[in-house]
């Protein structure tokens, strides 16, 4: 095949091939003509193996959602003799061997949709620390089943109202967590972020800035984490971490799976150190069914909330990622260039982006 194909590496839709579905293989982020009108070809798939490994090959440009379907991995990069552009349709590139690609010397850039999932995902955040706080998991699985044991679901549900929230990462995603969680009239919105926010934007959700990871966690009845993964996140939610959380607190994680410790958070969850876990991430992914957080549960008897990475992937998000992914496309079709500087993470192999690299420490923005 020529040097002019797109390789679009989505997830299955299935029975679910509705039109409106654009993150789907089958409907190819609706792009299919307009990549024809520009002399490309299209191959779209939902293959995790064999079937990419075969069309990476003499891919051009390769688009991909996180994770799902596949990795886009130093072994399948090294195989891309043709690739000069890789795009995530959605936010989050760390599914894609970043570091190799600065590191050999090739010019291929890294794009993504930057914002496109920010309300998304942050609404998601919200529904999962309401689901936890109200023990609404464990409500709902008691119905359907049949019970009624209102004091057994009551005696592990609180109110919002009156606690301390804390988010490890305060970019798009963290703050627009900040804003939702306002109107609750919490006791307290703490952040940690490698630099502060604004005074506006601080007072403007009542926020302070803690120094440290350790006295953010110590201090907070719930935790979330909304925040890149990167060297410096990456193992960051250990076992250590995890004796300093304030006992019987609570943790969100709709950022990435690897930042935190799967069997330290399943432990502290066991122990009671942690009283429930909400993840919508998950490393690897999709998860293996023997992964510790497909089955782990509470010695408070409540509930946790895990969903498959869905967050930033509803039919809201799918429509701005698409049209973020054609906008991109369309500055590189024309030779333009003039890529949004939020949306760039390595441009003709460098990065350009404060929020990954292999030798970065800090929280970055997100």
């Amino acid at each position: 095949m020529s040097a002019g194909k797109v390789l679009a590496i989505l997830f299955k839709g299935g029975e679910y091939n509705v039109p409106k579905l654009l993150g789907s293989a089958e409907n190819a982020l609706g792009i299919q003509k307009f990549l024809a009108d520009n002399g490309r070809s299209l191959y779209s798939t939902s293959d995790k193996g064999v079937e990419i490994d075969e069309h990476i090959k003499d891919a051009e440009i390769i688009i991909s959602t996180p994770f799902n379907p596949a990795y886009i991995s130093k072994e399948r990069l090294e195989s891309a003799k043709n690739l000069k552009l890789l795009i995530t349709a959605g936010v989050g590139s760390d599914h894609i061997d970043l570091d190799y690609i600065n590191k050999s010397g090739r010019k291929i850039s890294v794009l993504e949709v930057t914002g496109s999932n920010t309300t998304s995902v942050a609404e998601h955040v919200l529904l999962t620390i309401l689901a936890l706080v109200k023990n609404f998991i464990p409500a709902h699985e008691d119905a359907i089943a049949g019970g009624w044991n209102i004091a057994k679901i009551s005696r592990d549900a609180y109110d919002l109202e009156g606690k301390t929230v804390a988010t490890i990462g305060a970019g798009r995603i963290g703050y627009k967590v900040l804003e939702r969680l306002y109107p609750f009239k919490p006791k307290e919105l703490l952040y940690y972020d490698y630099q502060p926010l604004s005074k506006e934007l601080e007072s403007k959700v009542n926020a302070r800035r803690v120094d440290t990871v350790e006295e953010l966690v110590s201090q907070a009845d719930i935790v979330t984490i909304n925040a890149p993964l990167h060297a410096g996140t990456k193992g960051l939610v250990n076992k250590e971490l995890l004796s300093k959380f304030k006992p019987g607190s609570l943790l969100v994680n709709t950022a990435r799976g690897a930042i935190c410790d799967a069997q330290a958070v399943a432990d502290a969850v066991k122990s009671g150190q942690l009283r429930g876990y909400g993840g919508d991430v998950w490393y690897p992914q999709p998860a293996p069914l023997d992964h510790p957080w497909r089955n782990f549960t509470n010695k408070y008897g409540g509930g946790n909330a895990m969903t498959p990475h869905v967050s930033g992937s509803n039919l809201d998000a799918q429509a701005r990622y698409s049209e973020g992914v054609k906008n991109i496309l369309t500055s590189y079709f024309t030779g333009k260039l003039d890529y949004r500087p939020q949306d760039v993470i390595l441009l003709d192999g460098e990065y350009v982006t404060k929020s990954y690299g292999a030798d970065k420490k800090v929280v970055g923005l997100k």
